[in-house]
């Protein structure tokens, strides 16, 4: 019998406690003894409240924080430094203004001494749909174009893992939609291409639904930990706007909401004491 092979991503009982730098005995534990597997082409998203560590855990796993406690595992292998078969599309803008898309896109290719890199920059605009505009800068276009850009500028490096921090929230829900379709065909190996592991981050849980094989459910923080995990056995591919008014899809949405109601009414109390 074959060994089951190594998840591309697993997170071991990982803590992450913040010490402020202007008074060391202040201390806030934003993940606590979280345990969590993305297998290889495997798509997971988190969902929790405002302020709960989702980006904390997706940090952990790119490499840009070192956990407290516990361990990060990529293939198999201990992380140390920064995840090398990652791509991380971040929330806010990544695009470098100066540059042009074609330019943006290339720009890590180049790092790597892709000598083929504007050939390579112009195919993956091309797969995202912005053949054409290979010579605008990121001002001149608009807010979905950007996302299509920093898209292709990430998988243009062909990561083996993809991190996604809440990368469509500032876009209007039409736009939204056909780039979370754009992703969704991307990922499933358009152009012959294997499915890559995607740890999705999103406070949209019809977004989560819609997009995932697994949906995992932190609590409200401090020291916020998985609540929940459910499998979301709807068929692929997915229309992501088509796939929301299937009975599995409303059946997957009231049991999920039903264990993370709760933690987004303590989360939003929180921040209410905070202000």
């Amino acid at each position: 019998m074959s060994a089951t092979p190594p998840a591309a991503l697993d997170l071991q009982d990982v803590s992450c406690t913040f010490v402020s730098a202007e008074a060391p005995g202040q201390r806030y534990t934003a993940v606590r003894e979280v345990t969590l597997q993305v297998a290889a082409g495997e798509f997971v998203s988190v969902v929790g409240p405002t302020g709960c560590g989702k980006s904390t855990l997706l940090n952990m796993a790119a490499g840009l924080l070192v956990p407290s406690t516990g361990s990060v595992r990529v293939f198999g292998q201990p992380l140390s430094g920064i995840n090398r078969r990652a791509g991380y599309m971040f929330q806010a803008e990544s695009l470098m203004p100066w540059r042009t898309a074609e330019q943006n896109v290339r720009a890590g290719l180049e790092f790597r001494g892709a000598a083929d890199a504007p050939a390579q920059a112009q195919d993956w605009l091309r797969r995202v749909g912005l053949g054409a505009f290979g010579d605008r800068y990121p001002h001149q276009l608009s807010g979905g174009m950007r996302k299509r850009a920093s898209l292709a500028q990430t998988l243009a490096l062909d990561p083996d893992i993809i991190l996604m921090d809440e990368p469509f929230s500032a876009l209007d829900i039409q736009t939204r939609q056909l780039m979370e379709n754009e992703v969704l065909a991307l990922w499933q190996g358009a152009g012959g291409r294997a499915r890559k592991a995607v740890l999705f981050i999103t406070h949209d849980l019809d977004e989560a639904i819609a997009m995932s094989d697994r949906v995992v459910v932190l609590s409200a923080g401090p020291a916020s930990h998985p609540i929940g995990e459910f499998h979301i056995d709807l068929a692929r591919p997915r229309d992501v706007a088509e796939i929301k008014t299937s009975p599995r899809f409303i059946e997957l949405h009231s049991a999920i909401w039903a264990v993370l109601r709760d933690e987004v009414q303590k989360g939003y109390a929180q921040q209410l004491q905070r202000r």
